[in-house]
């Protein structure tokens, strides 16, 4: 399976992915570095996932999204209290338009949860709205995600706390010269996850059909 991986980050929704070709695509070309050490054998293009996107998703069986988040997530709420005012990006709503009506493969595109309605209905994994064009099962972890995504002022930075969040994410960024290692590791999906979303793209998920729920077949999904 050919697999187009965009706003790769270090590859925190990747890790756990087997047979499969990557192609990975990351602006920040220090953090594609360390997905490359990560990831020897993918491909890592450092450049635009938005326009990558647009210009070779044809090429692919399967595209994951996960487009910056902050305009979208509920801190925003609290933010404008602060004067801290802007538009959501609207890139995310562009490519899940474009996916949906334009591209013919399997598809994800993930995101947080947002301060307002989304316009579409997404499923919900734990801190996470996905929407694709494949029925995504429930998933139930005993992963802590308020201890793996901590920002606690106290310890944000510390070698402690870089390594409670490796230690949930799976990633060892001790040897890592990067100033923010804790956003690297927040910035990523939990690798259990991505991994059941890829098999939930593949028709592989062992969870029994009675667990899905039919209120998550998403209008974004039903057409193609």
């Amino acid at each position: 399976m050919k697999v187009l991986n965009l706003y790769a980050g270090i590859g925190g929704n990747r890790k756990l992915w087997e047979d499969v070709e990557v192609t990975a695509v990351e602006i920040d070309p220090k953090i594609a570095e360390i997905y490359q050490d990560f990831f020897p054998d993918d491909i890592v293009v450092v450049g635009d996932a938005h326009q990558y996107l647009l210009d070779h998703c044809k090429e692919f069986d399967f595209v994951w999204s996960s487009p910056p988040c902050p305009t979208h997530s509920v801190t925003n709420s609290f933010l404008d209290a602060q004067g801290v005012i802007r538009y959501p990006d609207m890139s995310l709503w562009q490519e899940i338009i474009y996916l949906k009506h334009r591209y013919y493969g399997l598809w994800c595109v993930e995101n947080v949860k947002s301060y307002y309605e989304p316009l579409y209905p997404p499923t919900e994994i734990g801190r996470h709205y996905c929407w694709a064009n494949f029925l995504i099962a429930s998933f139930r972890t005993s992963h802590n995600f308020n201890i793996a995504n901590s920002r606690g002022s106290s310890r944000k930075g510390s070698d402690e706390y870089i390594k409670l969040l490796g230690k949930y994410h799976g990633f060892d960024l001790s040897h890592v010269n990067y100033s923010e290692r804790g956003l690297l590791l927040r910035n990523c999906v939990y690798p259990p996850i991505g991994k059941h979303i890829l098999d939930c793209a593949r028709g592989n998920t062992q969870v029994p059909l009675t667990s899905f729920s039919i209120s998550k077949r998403m209008e974004v999904g039903e057409s193609g």
